[in-house]
């Protein structure tokens, strides 16, 4: 910490310091005005019977409250509601759940936006939807939506998940309840209803719920909302209204089960010796969700199947990191928000990409070859209990354990076969405490821990988080400080400990905003062995501030500017790493098109991580980039969004270029393709080639990249789907000089290292689903995995000759069959009455 005074010296600190002081002078820009009284709908019991249909012509719904007047908030924040265009909502509940109904009015049956795409499938639908904040802080709601022909959506709603990437809104949660639409001629009419079992609630005798609905139009992009919401504010539920005197309501017993079976046939041309080339496995498991109360959930999954997920997306890696996939597997994925706190969790690391701390290589004699070497370690069970109390206070708990992966070597004389361990017995397990405060504010506490069987070392990351916003909801300061401990990781056995903190400042309503902050990571930090983590002993800073228009003007619905600065030092020694800078707009024409664009500059830095050798440091580039895009109507059937980038650096006067299209053709509600394409050429490219003794070598290169996907999406109706995807992906690398690296971080030619380190990688993937939810909660999937992968060091053939020659490997086709079947233990209860 001896050098930080020199860091406040250098220049581009003086631009933060400007930047802060700019946000200060200008904060009475766009002042957020003072709130308005939230809206109170007074809640009513029902004692009458409601057919979940569709159609509002129950006897109850005749005495229900009303809610209308819905008041738009984009693109015309604050305009009310056409008459022909009028929402009429109602609300009711009975000891059994919530019932909410009503019309959503058009001038004609051709203004509705229909599209079948499954359940959260999105798609360009019409919906209105139901958002309730049970716990009234302001922060934590759940949402249930419902298109005009009765596809469902639901999600939770976290106002402080600003490390969940899905955002606010999670929509890999799921509960299970009724809904049904139906189409008329001067619009559409619905029904929804919500059991206790589907939602968290207190015990209150009497409660007071937060409560909003919100209808959007999508062929006008139109959005409503019951009680107005101030784009200009800070957060959506902070903007919520009220349902009032909700009376001796009890949370039932929720206690649910998920059975499966399955049965998976796989076929490969050409397995390893031993190996045969059809191969198949029957499963059964269960998935358990019980309710320990009103307010926590357990979640367990034995014996689970995870073996129909969608397949990765796999690249070729020239960083000197590993590449962060998407998590598919549902249990890890549903209802995970609280988990997300701290970025410290990485759900693929439990099975999928664990830190791997040892390799057949190191068990392996001079007459041993490998005979096989699983790609995954075996999930045994999981169990996750998450909620939150009616004071605000959340827990989530989560426990994970993989069997111990072997590896199989052969002596090639006497063919003797012997396991050796991969990946040893392993406990995974993440601890979240997080109470809600006013103000939209909050205090958390994050635990990860690793626990190995035999003598590998453990691992242990604990952090704190804090988020304030003053009474006004203008003002945010937030930070996190988090400890990482590697037990038995050095020599005797000794910890080795590092610590991370990072700390912000922003203004988070108005017109005009920004956030300055801090991010410090010390040498020895690693939350690794559950998260994922790539940098280490660097401290940074970064600026942003933004302005933006929400009133719409004759050419465009609204405008955003931001600008964002980042500065970067090693920590220890200290040195400069790196900065950053870029100005961009952003926004929505009248034409219901968006449109941005991005120009900035990246003066030369210090790479420490390119070099692959610590203590070497490669000098770079400075580059310039500019980046442009537009995405065309969502609402037509043909929409594009095409997107450009180009950068250009001084070394070797590199040029980078990218293409991003993506095509999407909606024939009806049924059918719709769509094919995104990206093409990303690169000249003179410099980056790491590989060793000579103890030289680094670099080279420059070129680099082809080309991936294309295509989605066919075929609904037979709002309960049974089949979609295909089809992925190919192709890198070629084409080493043209290479060069050896000084150690004054610059590179010098060197003719003597003539090692071929040209790469050309193919990935080709099928994956075909068939859906149907033959019952509430209860499912039966098909599906089809097809993979193929070709690798040469041979780079003069061109995509389509690569596509081609990618087609003719053998590839692996894999067949399943699932169901899943729901059991309510309130619903099994009442049939066994009957």
């Amino acid at each position: 910490m001896a050098r930080q005074p020199l860091v406040m010296k250098r220049k581009p600190t003086f631009l933060f310091l400007f930047l802060f002081l700019a946000c200060f002078a200008l904060q009475g820009f766009g002042q957020t005005p003072a709130p308005a009284t939230p809206l109170e709908l007074q809640a009513k019991r029902t004692t009458k019977p409601i057919k979940i249909d569709g159609l509002i012509n129950d006897e109850a719904w005749k005495d229900a409250p009303v809610m209308t007047n819905l008041v738009e908030f984009r693109p015309k924040p604050g305009q009310p509601e056409n008459y022909e265009n009028r929402t009429v909502a109602y609300l009711l509940y009975d000891d059994e759940g919530i019932y909410f109904g009503g019309y959503c009015y058009e001038r004609t049956k051709d203004s509705i936006a229909t599209e079948l795409s499954g359940r959260d499938g999105f798609g360009t639908n019409d919906y209105i939807g139901l958002i309730f904040d049970t716990y009234y802080d302001k922060q934590n709601g759940f949402e249930y939506f419902i298109t005009p022909l009765g596809e469902q959506w639901d999600a939770k709603m976290n106002s402080n998940s600003t490390d969940n990437e899905n955002g606010p809104e999670d929509f890999t949660w799921n509960a299970v309840w009724k809904s049904g639409a139906v189409i008329h001629n001067d619009g559409w009419s619905f029904e929804m209803f919500i059991p206790y079992s589907a939602i968290r609630f207190g015990k209150g005798e009497v409660q007071n719920w937060g409560l909003n609905i919100t209808r959007r139009r999508r062929k006008t992009e139109q959005q409503y909302t019951w009680n107005p919401i101030d784009v200009n504010v800070n957060g959506f539920l902070t903007q919520e209204g009220k349902w009032t005197g909700i009376t001796n309501i009890k949370p039932p017993v929720r206690l649910q089960f998920s059975p499966y079976f399955s049965t998976y046939v796989n076929h490969f041309p050409s397995p390893a010796p031993g190996e045969k080339q059809w191969t198949s496995s029957v499963n059964g498991g269960m998935d358990v969700k019980y309710g320990i109360n009103q307010a926590f959930t357990l979640d367990a999954t034995l014996v689970p199947d995870f073996g129909q997920v969608q397949s990765d997306n796999r690249v070729l890696n020239l960083t000197p990191f590993e590449i962060k996939y998407t998590e598919n597997r549902p249990f890890f994925t549903e209802g995970t928000e609280l988990f997300s706190k701290g970025n410290l969790f990485y759900a693929r690391r439990i099975g999928i990409d664990p830190v791997l701390l040892h390799s057949p290589d190191e068990y392996a004699g001079t007459n041993d070859k490998l005979i096989k070497n699983p790609s995954e370690s075996k999930l045994i069970n999981a169990t996750k209990i998450s909620g939150r109390t009616q004071k605000g206070f959340g827990i989530g708990v989560l426990n994970a354990i993989t069997n111990t992966r072997y590896a199989t070597l052969e002596d090639v004389n006497t063919k003797t076969q012997r396991k050796v361990v991969i990946d040893p017995l392993t406990n995974y397990s993440v601890i979240v405490l997080d109470q809600t405060l006013k103000n939209n504010s909050s205090v958390s506490l994050i635990n990860t821990n690793v626990l190995r069987s035999g003598h590998d070392y453990d691992a242990n990351v604990t952090a704190g988080l804090f988020s304030f916003n003053d009474k006004k909801n203008m003002w945010n300061v937030n930070g996190k400080a988090a400890v990482s401990n590697l037990i038995g990781l050095l020599p005797e056995g000794k910890t080795q400990t590092g610590y991370s903190h990072s700390v912000g400042f922003g203004k988070t309503s108005g017109r005009f905003n920004f956030n300055v902050g801090q991010e410090l990571t010390n040498q020895k930090f690693n939350s690794n062995d559950l998260g994922y983590f790539t940098f280490t002993n660097f401290v940074d800073h970064f600026a942003w501030m933004g302005y933006r228009w929400t009133k719409p003007s004759k050419w465009y619905n609204n405008l955003r500017l931001n600008a964002n600065a980042y500065y970067s030092r090693r920590l220890n020694p200290g040195s400069f790493q790196g900065a950053n800078f870029n100005i961009n707009a952003n926004g929505q024409l009248k034409n219901l098109w968006f449109v941005g664009a991005l120009i900035g500059y990246e003066p030369e830095g210090n790479n420490y991580y390119e070099p692959r050798k610590e203590g070497r440091v490669f000098r770079g580039w400075s580059n310039y980039f500019m980046n442009t895009w537009f995405e065309t109507n969502n609402a037509k059937k043909y929409m594009l969004n095409a997107e450009v980038l180009y950068i250009k650096r001084n070394l070797f006067a590199s040029e980078r270029y990218s293409f991003s299209f993506q095509n999407r053709y909606r024939f009806n509600n049924q059918l719709t393709i769509s094919l995104n394409t990206s093409i990303s050429p690169q000249t003179n490219n410099a980056g790491f080639a590989g060793f000579q003794g103890d030289d680094v070598i670099f080279g420059r290169r070129d680099i082809s990249t080309v991936e294309n996907i295509l989605n066919i999406k075929y609904s037979f109706n709002d309960k049974m789907n089949i979609n295909t995807r089809i992925r190919h992906y192709w890198s070629e690398v084409r080493y043209k000089e290479f060069y050896t690296l000084q150690e004054n971080g610059k590179l010098a030619s060197n003719n003597t290292y003539t090692q071929n380190r040209n790469q050309n990688l193919n990935f080709f993937n099928i994956d075909m689903v068939y859906t149907w939810q033959f019952a509430p909660g209860s499912f039966i999937n098909m599906v089809w995995k097809n993979a193929a992968t070709q690798f040469t060091q041979l780079v003069n053939d061109g995509y389509f000759k690569n596509l081609s020659n990618t087609m003719k490997e053998d590839d692996n086709n894999n067949i399943s069959f699932k169901v899943i079947y729901f059991l309510d233990y309130l619903q099994l209860k009442k049939i066994k009455k009957k």
